[in-house]
């Protein structure tokens, strides 16, 4: 896999979203219509006890990526109800196509008073093109388990085999770091559904560590090419990861031939940190998608895509 990095294609805060959301636009998610491609992602905004809710919005490029055509300007899916798992946001928001309709696989945020959070998968449809959602139901399609007792989220949703899969991450402890704070680590893993919205858990994490158990893995995505599915995920450490570069997160990579046994190989990965600016600390939140006969990589830079998010497009020999 070898990528061709085309730089930074939205910057935040030359944005309008500057002027209603606090910062962000995080793991952004790509989604083809007939005419632009639209990429959702979360922002924020502070609440009343001044902590961040992270809010799903959307822009709108020409297929080229040369220009934005669109920015969204309402909200596209209502807050979290009082005590539902995404009361406090959602992030990511992830679209795809159930049943020839267009839905959203929603990560909701919840707070909590012994650890800062705990979250969800929800599900939520658009009856307008993608302009808003509405959701299934307040409650999460899926969520903890006896196997999976917390931080269920990131799911990433498509078609294959004639099954859908759903890859996501689950948590596996809370470890409290020298200030007795609570951090988390959490593993990759998927479910299966014949419709999209009843899913079996494996219950199976499916990618190794490299850095040690305490590897935290997060949002896969996956691609088909040829005979061979190949994904891309971000990891880092547990602990110092939010101001030592060389412990916070990096796309990782996987490969496998039956969507169950996976073989990491991140030296396969073909991207890597550049040697300056946006996204020179850190690379996160990638998101694969295809257009055409051309495969492209979404992904946050540094300071977990608070200024904005970059584009890459792959070169393989066919």
């Amino acid at each position: 896999m070898k990528w061709e990095k085309l730089g930074q294609i939205f910057n935040f805060y030359e944005s309008p979203f500057a002027k209603r959301f606090v910062s962000h636009a995080q793991s952004p998610q790509a989604i083809e219509f007939n005419d632009f491609i639209r990429v959702f992602f979360s922002t924020r905004i502070l609440d009343i006890k001044n902590k961040f809710i992270s809010i799903p919005q959307y822009v709108d490029f020409s297929k080229d990526f040369k220009s934005i055509i669109n920015y969204s300007t309402q909200e596209i899916i209502t807050k979290g109800e009082l005590g539902c798992f995404d009361e406090h946001g959602i992030f990511p928001f992830s679209p795809t196509f159930i049943g020839g309709k267009l839905c959203a696989y929603t990560s909701g945020w919840t707070r909590r008073v012994s650890v800062d959070v705990d979250s969800g998968i929800g599900l939520a449809q658009s009856l307008d093109g993608g302009y808003t959602f509405t959701r299934l139901g307040q409650g999460p399609v899926l969520t903890a388990s006896i196997y999976e007792p917390f931080l269920v989220i990131d799911a990433f949703v498509r078609k294959f085999e004639n099954k859908y899969y759903m890859f996501y991450i689950c948590g596996e402890r809370w470890i409290k770091n020298n200030n007795n704070f609570p951090e988390r680590v959490y593993k990759i893993t998927y479910a299966v559904s014949d419709n999209g919205i009843d899913w079996q858990k494996s219950n199976k994490k499916i990618i190794s560590n490299t850095i040690d158990e305490n590897e935290c893995q997060a949002l896969p995505t996956v691609i088909k090419i040829d005979n061979c599915y190949h994904m891309y995920f971000c990891y880092r450490n547990m602990l110092d990861f939010r101001n030592n570069k060389s412990r916070s997160y990096r796309i990782g990579y996987a490969y496998s031939y039956d969507l169950i046994n996976w073989v990491r190989d991140d030296a396969k990965c073909g991207i890597d940190l550049s040697q300056e600016g946006w996204d020179s600390e850190m690379m996160c939140y990638p998101n694969l998608f295809k257009m055409g006969e051309n495969i492209f990589l979404l992904y946050n830079g540094n300071e977990f895509g608070k200024n904005g998010f970059g584009l890459a497009k792959l070169i393989y020999d066919k």
